[in-house]
């Protein structure tokens, strides 16, 4: 009875975190991974960072929206396949009912709510919020100079352009190399094998062809629902990926969508708290209402649960075997020099004059001195942005 009780109570805990979560997030992936790492570690207890970082590293390896993904792995850790479905639906669920929204608007109106004073607000909040996470998790995860050296060359490959598979697949071997030279002489340096991280922005990124089948003058849900399936099944990478996936395969070679009514969606996806993916949500609404917006936002994120329940278990095993465990460490370092490279991207777009510097620097006093819960800055963040801009 009380292990029933228990598990009740840690599925209303899992839910109504992620439910905040889904509604608070903006900012994309790097964002809503600094979040959870400050509910559930800092804040809950509920995993240690090395645990966090070893989620973080798994949903790296895997396609499909990485946050999500983490937000599902935090739910099999606190209670279970049960929690698995909670914690992931609960982090969708509300980005999705948002989106659905500003679509009506968008068909009804023709044209989107205007947002940029509220991102005015809320992206220094952000970059402070990612700087604390970056942190708190890069004193766990950099043990060592040759892990050191590892994080600045993946930084370094991604900032010159290299596909980000490409870069936790490099993180990945040259971690791996080095544990096994360590091995055999005890004389190979820890970092052995990093510099072929350096060649990382000349590897061929993945090719977007072919992720569709023949095109389509009709929309129908089942062709919806597949469509977005094979998308959230095979695609690794940022928001900017996500665009080109759509633009092929709806514009160019099915013509449901125009290029500015692409756009319209891919903005919405990131203007919007949660998932950046919720903009299959947008595009199935547009396409064919709510029943297309339910087939496109299911058809996209149903791989991520799929992926997770697979992989969730082999994370404790992975850990356990020093070689494995050593390309872990190698992928984490990576993931979060991949963070840190995002964060000073946005941060040149975000820090624009005096007012956002100021938010940046009172969200991280307010972070690292009085420890308040990050979800409330980003929504005083919000609201600072939309007087400011009035």
């Amino acid at each position: 009875m009380d292990g029933a009780r228990s598990r009740r109570s840690a599925l209303r805990e899992l839910a109504w975190l992620f439910l905040k979560l889904g509604t608070t997030a903006f900012g994309g992936p790097a964002a809503h991974i600094a979040m959870m790492e400050d509910e559930v570690v800092r804040r809950r207890g509920w995993l240690t960072r090395a645990q966090f970082l070893d989620l973080l590293g798994a949903t790296n390896l895997i396609p499909g929206p990485n946050s999500t993904e983490l937000a599902i792995h935090i739910g099999h850790a606190r209670a279970g396949w049960p929690g698995l479905l909670v914690a992931g639906a609960c982090f969708i669920l509300p980005a999705t009912l948002i989106v659905m929204a500003l679509a009506w608007v968008y068909l009804h109106y023709g044209r989107l709510p205007q947002t940029a004073g509220v991102l005015y607000g809320v992206k220094p909040v952000v970059i402070a919020v990612v700087l604390q996470a970056l942190w708190g998790l890069g004193r766990t995860a950099i043990r060592g100079p040759g892990v050191a050296l590892l994080a600045l060359a993946a930084a370094g490959a991604s900032a010159l352009g290299a596909d980000e598979l490409a870069v936790l697949a490099g993180a990945a071997l040259a971690a791996g190399a080095a544990h096994a030279a360590r091995s055999l002489s005890r004389r190979a340096p820890p970092a052995a094998g990093a510099g072929a991280l350096l060649l990382a922005p000349f590897i061929a990124k993945p090719a977007l062809a072919g992720v569709g089948g023949g095109g389509a003058a009709a929309v129908s849900l089942p062709a919806l629902f597949a469509f977005f399936a094979k998308v959230g099944s095979v695609l690794f990478g940022s928001g900017y990926v996500l665009l080109a996936f759509l633009r092929g395969g709806l514009v160019d070679e099915r013509g449901w969508l125009t290029e500015a009514q692409l756009l319209d969606a891919v903005a919405v996806g990131q203007v919007t708290p949660g998932p950046v993916f919720t903009t299959a949500t947008f595009i199935g609404y547009v396409l064919a209402g709510g029943p297309g917006a339910a087939a496109a936002t299911i058809g996209i994120f149903l791989p991520a649960f799929v992926f997770v329940a697979a992989s969730a278990p082999l994370v404790p095993r992975i850990r356990r075997s020093p070689l494995a465990g050593a390309v872990l460490d190698g992928v984490n370092a990576a993931s979060l020099a991949l963070m840190a490279v995002v964060t000073v991207r946005l941060a040149t777009s975000a820090l624009v004059d005096g007012l956002t510097l100021a938010l940046a620097a009172a969200s991280a006093v307010c972070l690292l001195g009085f420890r308040i819960n990050s979800s409330w800055l980003v929504l005083a963040g919000a609201l600072v942005g939309f007087l400011a801009t009035r």
